[in-house]
């Protein structure tokens, strides 16, 4: 999400005539966006803005001031301390105030603070095209709605980020139609409760029809009706372009009606890979945090999407010592990891939050050293599940698009399967499918099969069979 606002922010600024640099020393303005989720992201912020203190003071003396802002969640979160903590800022813009930063900027030129944090109730941003920050991008996120309703008592996003506001499908849908007129091969569909998407802006779909939810799961807020919902939208953006994957996070278990799962099914472009947060294994802890399912109903879904779309890859978050978690419920969560054999997982020990539902009516209980251990155990688990799941792919032939050369070796290219795996495979020259008689070299953007000889919990590796399309893999994957 943050890089998605960094390159909106980024459109709005260009347009009011700032160039980027990535030289400090050639700044004249830095923004650090930030992210308030735990506590740990927040604290790289400040020390972050200690390091920036030297460069600010040094620049003091010459005829150009530095000026310094906090843009996102940070800023919407902790607007007076920051102000008053640290006098070196300059300017304050929560992620519903973008558009005013070319303002803010102008202020803060007089000498004053300038701060924005005011949240929206419509501003989608569906008007700016944002700008790629990395020109040999081969996939691009495409913010759809922002904020969030569900208020999971551990959660500081409605906070922070608003409301749910749906962008309208039409300013998407050309969003996409540029990406692939740029040539960009992938798309991930942004939200910070993606499926439950809604556009209410076009009135003759304003109808009565409720929310279809995932069997067994409930809402903490009234059925929403009407508009044209998620199903409606991935249905219209794997469309555009038959050779651009399509991806979406991140999405709430409670919001895959069976529509959206025959979809991902039907469509080659559609990855076949879901992101489904858990956050416990512990039906009582999962009513503590509001999340509106029970582990039966959780692996209930689980069920339903695996017999769905058959070879589906699962991903999932996970909270280790939330308040009131015992040694029982941590185990619930141990034998949830077991059970579902996730390929990929995102687990974090809990960071309370003020202003949270568990701030006001719950005890953070669990000693940090407890969560810790709980957090090594969970991680230890899941690679040892991830790394199982990822053997069975071991001797398959999977399609991969190339990203560009690996990190560790120059020799190497990497790129991700449809499950959103690295894949890491030799550089070297290879048949084209469409024209046998040229041997060809993968380029950053290309599809090649790959033949997956071995694997770990986060990487698979392999030899390249040919460079293909996404149409003509289907054949072979």
């Amino acid at each position: 999400m943050n890089v998605n606002d960094t390159e909106i922010a980024w459109s709005i600024l260009q347009k009011s005539g700032y160039l980027r640099t990535r030289n400090l020393q050639e700044a004249d303005v830095i923004l650090l966006v930030t992210c308030s989720i735990r506590e740990k992201a927040e604290q790289t912020i400040w020390n972050r803005l200690h390091q920036l203190k030297a460069l600010k003071t040094k620049r003091l003396r010459s005829r150009v001031p530095l000026r310094i802002g906090i843009l996102g969640c940070m800023a919407e979160r902790l607007k007076e301390e920051i102000l008053n903590r640290e006098k070196m800022v300059d300017i304050l813009a929560g992620p519903d105030a973008y558009r005013d930063l070319p303002r803010l900027l102008a202020v803060a030129d007089s000498g004053q603070q300038a701060a924005n944090v005011l949240l929206s109730l419509d501003e989608t941003y569906a008007d700016v095209m944002p700008v790629q920050t990395s020109p040999s991008a081969t996939s691009a996120f495409v913010s759809i709605m922002r904020g969030c309703d569900n208020m999971c008592s551990y959660c500081i996003v409605p906070f922070t980020r608003g409301r749910e506001r749906s962008r309208p499908v039409a300013s998407i849908l050309e969003e996409v139609r540029k990406l692939s007129e740029q040539g960009l091969k992938e798309v991930t569909l942004l939200g910070q409760n993606v499926n439950s998407f809604r556009d209410s802006s076009e009135v003759q779909f304003n109808n009565a029809v409720s929310t279809n939810l995932s069997r067994g799961f409930s809402t903490n807020y009234k059925p929403k009706q009407g508009g044209l919902r998620f199903a409606h939208l991935l249905d219209q953006v794997s469309r555009v372009d038959p050779e651009m994957r399509i991806r979406f996070t991140s999405p709430h278990p409670k919001d895959f009606p069976d529509e959206v799962l025959q979809l991902i099914h039907e469509r080659d472009n559609i990855c076949k890979q879901i992101h489904l947060p858990a956050q416990s294994g512990s039906s009582r802890v999962l009513e503590a945090m509001r999340r509106g399912y029970s582990r039966e109903a959780y692996m209930e879904l689980i069920r339903h999407i695996r017999e769905s779309i058959p070879g589906v890859s699962l991903s999932s978050d996970f909270i280790a010592g939330f308040c009131g978690e015992t040694e029982e419920d941590h185990l619930q969560t141990v034998s949830l990891l077991r059970e579902v054999q996730y390929n990929m997982g995102f687990l974090f020990a809990y960071s309370m939050r003020q202003k949270t539902r568990a701030y006001h009516r719950l005890k953070d209980d669990v000693p940090e050293e407890v969560k810790l251990r709980r957090l090594e155990e969970l991680i230890t688990v899941f690679r040892e599940e991830a790394t199982k799941a990822n053997m069975t792919s071991v001797g398959c032939t999977q399609l991969v698009l190339v990203e560009g050369h690996s990190k560790r070796s120059a020799s190497d290219l990497c790129g991700r399967n449809d499950g959103n795996l690295k894949v890491i495979f030799p550089d070297v020259e290879m048949e084209d499918v469409n024209n046998s008689e040229v041997r060809v070299r993968a380029q950053p953007g290309d599809y090649v099969l790959v033949k997956i000889t071995s694997t770990s919990s986060q990487t698979l590796k392999g030899h390249v069979l040919c460079r293909t399309t996404l149409k003509d893999s289907s054949a072979y994957c």
